[in-house]
């Protein structure tokens, strides 16, 4: 049975998009924001997905559990730009039923 989850995107302009996120096709929330078209094509998701850029960086507003960081996104992480406590890839947040009502915060374009 497929199911869309809700997820709260705040775009870089700060305004905030409800969205409904498919969890059966296997989606990331870099390719969510693309789908969407909520960051200017070239800005988000340079790399493909693969965790060697940052332009997918988003800060995790809700206390969603989310899968436990790895060491090439937290390695990414410690060289990017205007990183903070809850700063996570989108790339590497897949979509699962569990991020219902997940909310996050595009990261400034470095």
């Amino acid at each position: 049975m497929e199911q869309d989850i809700n997820i709260k995107i705040t775009d870089r302009e700060g305004v905030t998009h409800e969205v409904l996120a498919p969890t059966d096709m296997a989606m990331n929330l870099m390719e969510v924001v693309r789908s969407y078209e909520l960051a200017p094509e070239g800005t988000i998701g340079i790399c493909g997905g693969m965790a060697m850029c940052a332009s997918c960086q988003c800060y995790v507003l809700s206390d969603t559990t989310l899968p436990e960081m790895q060491d090439d996104e937290e390695a990414m992480l410690s060289e990017a730009f205007y990183v903070k406590d809850n700063s996570r890839l989108g790339c590497q947040i897949h979509i699962t039923p569990d991020l219902e009502g997940l909310e996050v915060e595009l990261a400034p374009e470095s």
